[in-house]
């Protein structure tokens, strides 16, 4: 009598079936929201994990698996979920108002503390999220030099408003969304990242009135930046009178309790910061010179205030509840030690996954700074992070969609390309990590996808 052999589930067939109240909340969410998903970057094949709760470095699906967690609210999360004392002080003014459509004392703490550990917040604005400063940022640059144009570097992300998305993806010079006008690109320059000699020429050609870039490197650190290079922008900008701008929205704080900037010991002109600023709330910030932040104060002629003021609103700025939660994560953030505990398991964890990749053969690379890890499949890698070739990061991250599949059936949910190591991660969580992927890169090798 013959014996049935059965057939082994591939990756995308056991995602189907693992996370399948998943699927049936995505089937459901495309009746009413627009694309299913209400951020771009959750778009996944088949369909995406849909969460119920979380707690510390894990969160549970709609399935009631446990995974455990590197997306880490897109990286808002030092502290990891729920931390008691930002769940407390937000507990304490849910109490107290949720919002009070007016100033309070509260959102004066939160900006004494960033300006107390941001080396370039001489003064501070508060946003409702990272978009929104860089699009304040730029506003702000422009009013105080008078200048239009700005240059900004291939491949770094600064959010989704008009001007942020020329330069974005390639080709650089066509926006990445429909509906941005062919005119935002003319106040646009596109430099290549790492590259000053081309920096300086661009400079030198247009009427520029600000450099920004992410100061670890675009799609935080996927094509790192040389820190001389850096330095070398420093003193460019400063010698041509052109604003300097760090978004800082991911590495603000994350890198040390004075972000990047701190951390390179490079000081721009303004910084764009949110998620790890509003303790894992909504919330941003634009921070910087105080000749250039002032341009946002009514100074009581008419003349000035009308057509030499920089116009900011903004229903939600400095919630009482966003308020809360920057005040309690950022006092944590002050002492050093999220970042001591954070940074040495990212370490851990990269020299784990680079282990097994040489282990088994593998070609690949594993990288980043602090808490911060991408995971690229291919020998490509090494060359376009000498090269700072942001076309070839592109289809990396495509090709990365795979490992986080895999990834999240052994039950630890990672970013596409990678993700953040939080205080609430352990040494155990970085060994599990480590050994899944081990696990996971044997079955894409299986399956022909490593």
């Amino acid at each position: 009598m013959a014996i049935a052999q059965t057939r082994t589930l591939t990756i995308n067939e056991e995602y189907g079936q693992k996370f399948a109240a998943s699927g049936a909340l995505y089937e459901r969410a495309r009746g009413v929201i627009a694309g299913g998903i209400t951020h771009d970057s959750r778009a996944f094949s088949p369909f995406p994990i849909y969460v119920d709760r979380a707690e510390g470095a894990r969160k549970w699906d709609a399935d009631g698996t446990e995974l455990l967690d590197y997306w880490v609210g897109h990286g808002s999360l030092l502290l990891g979920h729920n931390h008691p004392a930002v769940s407390e002080a937000v507990a304490e003014q849910l109490r107290r108002g949720t919002h009070y459509g007016a100033c309070h004392e509260l959102e004066i703490r939160w900006a004494e503390l960033v300006h107390a550990l941001v080396p370039s917040a001489e003064k501070v604005r508060f946003t409702m999220s990272g978009t929104e400063a860089t699009m304040l940022a730029l506003r702000d640059a422009r009013a105080y030099t008078g200048k239009d144009v700005v240059l900004r570097f291939q491949g770094n992300f600064h959010g989704w408003h008009d001007y942020a998305m020329v330069g974005y993806q390639p080709p650089f010079e066509t926006p990445t969304s429909a509906g941005v006008p062919a005119s935002v690109g003319d106040t646009m320059v596109i430099a290549r990242p790492n590259d000053i000699d081309h920096v300086r020429e661009l400079l030198d050609a247009g009427d520029v009135a600000a450099v920004i870039l992410e100061p670890n490197g675009g799609g935080w650190g996927a094509i790192p930046i040389n820190p001389e290079f850096l330095e070398q922008l420093r003193g460019l900008t400063a010698e041509r009178g052109v604003v300097l701008i760090f978004d800082e929205v991911i590495t603000g704080f994350r890198f040390s309790p004075g972000g990047a900037q701190q951390y390179y010991g490079v000081t721009p002109d303004l910084t764009t910061l949110a998620k790890i600023v509003a303790g894992g709330l909504p919330g941003g910030a634009v921070v910087g010179k105080a000749e250039i932040m002032e341009l946002q104060q009514f100074s009581g002629d008419p003349d000035r205030d009308r057509f030499g003021r920089v116009l900011q609103q903004g229903t939600y700025n400095a919630n009482p509840l966003s308020s809360a939660a920057g005040v309690a994560c950022l006092t944590q953030v002050a002492t050093g030690k999220p970042h001591e505990w954070a940074n040495r398991l990212g370490e851990r964890l990269r020299n784990g996954m680079n282990d097994v990749l040489q282990r088994r053969g593998v070609p690949g690379l594993v990288y980043g700074e602090t808490s911060t890890f991408q995971i690229v499949l291919g020998d490509w890698i090494h060359e376009a992070i000498r090269t700072s070739d942001v076309a070839a990061l592109g289809q990396g991250k495509r090709s990365a969609a795979m490992v986080r599949k895999a990834m999240l059936l052994e039950g630890i949910d990672l970013m596409r390309n990678g993700g953040f190591t939080t205080l609430a991660h352990t040494d155990q969580d970085i060994d599990r990590t480590v050994e899944a992927f081990d696990r996971v890169v044997t079955r894409l090798q299986r399956e022909g996808s490593a």
